[in-house]
């Protein structure tokens, strides 16, 4: 039998438990460093299919590996489970209604791609022991994707070591290979302290450290003229000095993000960034403090890989939504704009049609080399370790935004799991070919080494900085 279709009839055999757990996953939505639940409930179905769980990578609680099998190449699948602040919905319906004013929810589909992940790493694990073929299979339960960069910090501890390749999805409106170029970025917190004063009595004697943030912010107005086109600089105060306009602020703090094609790019923009606050400290006679909070690599592509998972994916076709599917998506997609929709098509380096589907169901052209995927992801640290391939499924509405509630409110239904399933099934059958074709996984590997001895690999987290929650604010 051939190993494609025999890792699709694995998936069609264990899905059910899968689909239990992402549902579960979504209930208990959580948040970076904090997904005790989540990873618990994988762990515990992990263990049950007999594989060999090493808990607490890279001294994270909420980070484990998941392997079976000895000898032969090691395959790893990568998986999520952490949600976003602020995004609480019940979900199959189309309108905002949160379970909780101001709860979690899964608006980037975690919930979805680390039981797809599980599903394709058991599957694949299944059809190597019935067929008695040598090889190791890895499941990675990766923490803090969303703005914490687990896997950057799990890279930095070499936990991802000896893999010889590696398969992720991700939740979305296409069936797509996911472009294999993301934004490097930089997270850090900036940090200014002065002296405080009597607001009217005496403000001369006050030195403001809100002053030096809204300065610092200003210059960063002004650099973004004079910054790269795709590079980007977002900024969240999370510290305003109090709520007493009569007294001078000696205290402030703001979070700044910054976005850059590559790591060398952030890494630039980064310094100047810093240039804009040190001047707004000097200004103000203020002392300036700044942690870095995080931060990822751009994606290494890999033509064969990529290849690889567009082909097995063309081979499946599509989710196969139903009648239900289409209602409920016509109903969300009721909510969006046509700039949702637009936006939807550029992530998938497609060209909008003049009808737009509620669904699509189908799969997306390899996208161009140059291709570059608008967003952020600690994805990119581990595909500068290891020949790594991800790709999109069609889980929600065409046009859905991330982080929203309508993404959320589909996090459970039918489309979200005939998603799910999908992507497990390409990324099982990708695992299955590299094994049954070492000449296959030799020009893999050969194309990684080629493009790490051109650009070598610099962990973008340096060793002093801490784990966000071992931190002191």
């Amino acid at each position: 039998m051939n190993a494609t279709v025999d890792t699709d009839r694995l998936i069609e055999g264990l899905k059910p438990a899968f689909l239990e757990v992402s549902d579960l996953i979504w209930g208990t939505p959580e948040l970076r460093y904090q997904e005790a639940r989540s990873a618990a409930v994988q762990i515990a179905l992990l263990e049950e299919l007999g594989f060999t769980v090493t808990r607490n990578l890279a001294d994270i609680p909420t980070a484990f590996v998941a392997e079976w099998g000895e000898g032969g190449p090691v395959i790893a699948f990568l998986g999520e489970f952490d949600a976003l602040a602020g995004l609480s919905q019940e979900a199959g319906i189309a309108e905002k209604k949160p379970l909780e004013d101001g709860g979690n929810g899964h608006g980037c589909g975690h919930n979805l791609l680390g039981a797809g992940a599980m599903l394709a790493a058991t599957a694949l694990r299944d059809h190597l022991k019935a067929k008695g073929i040598a090889g190791r299979v890895r499941y990675y339960g990766c923490p803090a994707e969303e703005g914490g960069s687990g896997k950057t910090f799990m890279v930095r501890a070499g936990v991802f070591e000896g893999i010889d390749a590696a398969f992720s999805w991700h939740p979305g409106s296409f069936n797509a290979v996911i472009p294999s170029n993301s934004l490097a970025n930089i997270q850090a917190y900036f940090r200014f302290s002065g002296r405080a004063a009597h607001a009217a009595a005496s403000p001369e004697l006050g030195r403001s450290a809100l002053d030096a943030l809204e300065i610092t912010s200003i210059g960063v107005q002004y650099l973004r003229e004079h910054m790269p086109e795709k590079a980007r600089i977002h900024a969240a105060i999370t510290n305003g000095g109090g709520i007493s306009p009569n007294v001078v602020q000696d205290y402030a703090e703001a979070l700044y993000l910054i976005r850059s094609p590559d790591l060398n790019g952030v890494l630039e923009l980064f310094e100047r960034v810093k240039k804009c606050a040190e001047g707004a400290a000097h200004m103000t006679e203020t002392t300036l403090e700044v942690v870095v909070d995080k931060a990822c690599s751009n994606l290494l592509r890999n033509s064969v890989l990529d290849q690889l998972m567009q082909d097995q994916m063309e081979r499946i076709g599509g989710s196969g939504f139903d009648a239900a599917d289409e209602t409920f998506a016509s109903q969300i997609q009721a909510t969006l704009s046509n700039g949702d929709i637009a936006a939807a098509y550029t992530m998938g380096c497609a060209e909008k049609p003049d009808n737009v589907p509620v669904l699509a169901d189908g799969v997306l052209p390899m996208p161009p080399e140059y291709a570059v995927l608008p967003g952020s992801t600690d994805v990119g640290d581990v595909s500068w370790q290891t020949p790594l391939a991800q790709c999109f499924a069609a889980s929600h509405t065409l046009g859905t935004p991330f982080h929203t509630w309508q993404f959320v409110a589909q996090g459970k239904s039918g489309i979200a799991h005939r998603g799910l399933v999908f992507a497990a099934r390409a990324m099982a059958a990708s695992g299955a070919a590299l094994i049954d074709n070492p000449d296959l996984l030799a020009t893999a590997k050969e194309e990684f080494a080629r493009r790490t001895r051109a650009t070598p690999y610099v962990c973008p987290i340096g060793p002093e900085v801490e784990l966000p929650f071992r931190r002191k604010t």
